[in-house]
């Protein structure tokens, strides 16, 4: 490992993480429960590595962390790996399956962090896959 990644600790945040699908004129599914504490990289070697190759990285900025995936396979943080990369379907409650996304779709992502019964959400995002323009 490069120096500069290296770190003692946990460095890493307990917030649960909730990614549901919503097909068009349909109820919404979790298809994902991950937590951030199970990132590979903490923020701060995510910011170093980005940083040492030159990113110009300024008060303010915004970062994003990627795929959150846990142990198992509920957990796992995206459609590529849900569905082995296209391989296996995904059944939703609604008879219809899924190994991507389709149009119409809405993926709402969710996040909340508990300790001694207090609990501080994040809000959710939510974003529509509009179909391709003719």
């Amino acid at each position: 490992m490069l120096s500069y990644l290296k770190s003692d600790g946990e460095h890493n945040y307990d917030i649960d993480l909730e990614v549901t699908i919503t097909p068009e004129n349909s109820e919404p599914q979790t298809i994902c429960r991950s937590n951030f504490k199970y990132m590979y990289w903490n923020m701060a070697q995510q910011l170093a590595h980005h940083t040492v190759n030159g990113c110009n990285v300024k008060v303010g900025d915004m970062m994003a962390s990627g795929t959150i995936s846990g142990k198992d396979e509920t957990a796992l943080g995206s459609l590529l790996e849900l569905s082995w990369g296209g391989k296996k379907t995904i059944q939703l409650k609604n008879g219809q399956t899924r190994t991507f996304l389709e149009d119409n779709d809405t993926i709402t992502m969710k996040g909340f962090a508990e300790k001694d019964s207090i609990r501080v959400g994040f809000g959710e995002v939510s974003g529509k896959i509009l179909p391709a323009k003719k």
